[in-house]
């Protein structure tokens, strides 16, 4: 075993090595646990049978000091046992009545995914003429990874945390540039937060503001795929035939080879006659009903 403390009181056993970097000081992390007592068979605590686990960051939603310090040597796929004294566990009292007085307890840890979220939460932690302070590269540093957060909270399938990370970093790029280099950065960044808006709010069944967030990303880049894309399945969502064929046309103009944009045509053709089709049905009930009436 490991002494990670230098007094014994962390100790640990990698079950299987990780990839990449260790987790860095003050991230956020996505982690599967399960602690036993020393001689314990079951778990006194346990995330593994649930859904996928958040992301939690160290020293706020993970505080238990052995933990903290074990999971600062681990990288993402990790897997190990660590064995914590009580001093770097539940102390003298312990937590009662699960955990005795002055117990040595197990845990077993496999780390997931981690994100390093500490200059993020710093920044968001700072009055709004704070931020207006700092360095643009900074700012954008700062939106990239609030998208991320986003992007790892979408792929869990959680959209409406993940439109929140979004919002948030779209709310820190309407600063004013000081050159038309700055206006680019500016631009690229938030194109890409407005496109997964977009996306995030198709997903949510909101097809309007899915729209919205897409024609904001045709404003900075009206020839951009993406944003055409979502923005004609967006009408095709809300019955919009003719602006979605407008908004994938001019898509498949671009990229006349792509796969989704020709099936999304398809399907906007399929639609549409069944539309036709019932309101031809409509107009002639309608005249059979007057036609009865007279």
């Amino acid at each position: 075993l490991q002494d990670l403390s230098g007094d014994g009181g962390v100790r640990k056993m990698e079950l299987c090595p990780g990839t990449g970097q260790a987790v860095p000081p003050e991230a956020s992390v996505a982690v599967k646990f399960a602690g036993y007592l020393e001689h314990g068979d079951e778990p006194f605590c346990t995330n593994c049978y649930g859904q996928s686990p958040r992301l939690m960051k160290l020293g706020k939603d993970i505080t238990l000091q052995g933990l903290v310090i074990g999971l600062l040597t681990m990288k993402k796929g990790e897997v190990a046992r660590f064995i914590f004294t009580p001093d770097y566990a539940y102390g003298q009292l312990g937590c009662p009545p699960l955990i005795p007085r002055n117990a040595t307890v197990v845990f077993k840890v496999e780390v997931l995914d981690f994100l390093d979220s500490d200059e993020s939460d710093t920044f968001f932690e700072l009055t709004a003429k704070q931020q207006d302070t700092f360095p643009l590269q900074k700012v954008l540093n700062v939106a990239d990874k609030e998208r991320e957060f986003g992007n790892y909270l979408y792929r869990k399938q959680c959209f409406e945390s993940a439109k929140d990370r979004y919002k948030r970093a779209l709310s820190i790029l309407g600063r004013s540039p000081s050159s038309e280099a700055e206006q680019c950065q500016i631009n690229a960044s938030k194109l890409l937060v407005l496109l997964n808006l977009s996306l995030t709010y198709k997903k949510l069944k909101r097809p309007a503001r899915a729209l919205a967030y897409g024609e904001r990303a045709l404003e900075i880049d009206q020839r951009n795929v993406k944003a055409l894309f979502r923005c004609g399945q967006a009408c095709l969502c809300m019955t919009e035939y003719e602006k979605a064929q407008d908004f994938l046309l001019r898509a498949q103009h671009i990229q006349p080879f792509n796969r989704d944009i020709n099936n999304e045509l398809k399907k906007l053709a399929s639609c549409y006659r069944g539309y036709m089709e019932k309101e031809k049905e409509m107009c002639c009930r309608m005249f059979a009903s007057l036609s009865s009436a007279s």
